[in-house]
């Protein structure tokens, strides 16, 4: 599923509502695929996807993702920094880079 995200402390955190249907899918199997939107220019990234309990990086998250997006975000806040909707960090377990114009034998593969 598309999501909207950032880069944070070397992890991918993402939003969801609690009630949607990724939110459902990582509590029953946090294993998740990351994947830039430039498809010629692929950066692939497989890891978990844990909730962020900290408030602290919430409230962080929120700042950035405002900015990021020019999306205003205050009607979420209440619920995000209560816990009552999710954020998500996926922490980072293999990924994959490949350039289009380059060979498939091109492709690199990083493990963490």
């Amino acid at each position: 599923m598309v999501v909207w995200g950032l880069w944070l402390n070397g992890e991918f955190l993402f939003s969801t509502g609690r009630p949607s249907r990724k939110a459902r899918n990582l509590a029953e199997n946090q294993r998740c695929v990351v994947c830039t939107e430039k498809a010629s220019e692929a950066v692939i990234l497989e890891g978990l996807a844990q909730e962020v309990a900290d408030v602290a990086l919430r409230r962080e998250f929120l700042a950035l993702y405002q900015h990021k997006y020019a999306w205003d975000m205050s009607s979420f806040e209440e619920d995000i920094l209560s816990l009552k909707e999710p954020i998500y960090a996926v922490r980072s377990m293999v990924a994959f880079g490949l350039d289009e114009r380059k060979s498939l034998n091109a492709a690199t593969r990083w493990r963490f």
